[in-house]
């Protein structure tokens, strides 16, 4: 489970990642990433997207679950006052975890790569 300080909420917040952060996606899934260097002393947020096209409510539920035990272990290594977005795609559905985790370790490690390289 993603612990409660970390979980975003706020529509703004979802929709200043997706507009202003950088994108990387996959077959299975898609992450956007936004810094914030003006919040640094607070949590990074995390959001989830898993909208019908993925399945009936049982799946996206069991799709957010298993997405958000593989976030917890990306939260050390995010920046504070980050925004994180993962938007699953319909073939998440039938993706085993380990296909999740492999699609989110390359997202997550081309979002973090780019993010650097913006603040040098």
């Amino acid at each position: 489970m993603l612990p409660a300080e970390f979980r975003m909420r706020r529509r703004h917040d979802f929709s200043l990642a997706v507009r202003r952060g950088s994108r990387a996606g996959r077959g299975l899934l898609t992450g956007h990433l936004l810094l914030r260097p003006d919040d640094a002393d607070t949590a990074p947020l995390v959001g989830f997207v898993v909208n019908k096209a993925v399945g009936i409510a049982v799946v996206r539920n069991r799709v957010r679950r298993h997405l958000r035990v593989l976030v917890r272990r990306y939260l050390a290594s995010l920046p504070g006052g980050s925004l994180l977005v993962v938007r699953a795609h319909p073939q998440a559905a039938t993706a085993r975890q380990a296909d999740l985790a492999a699609d989110l370790d390359l997202v997550m490690s081309t979002l973090v790569r780019r993010q650097a390289g913006v603040r040098r």
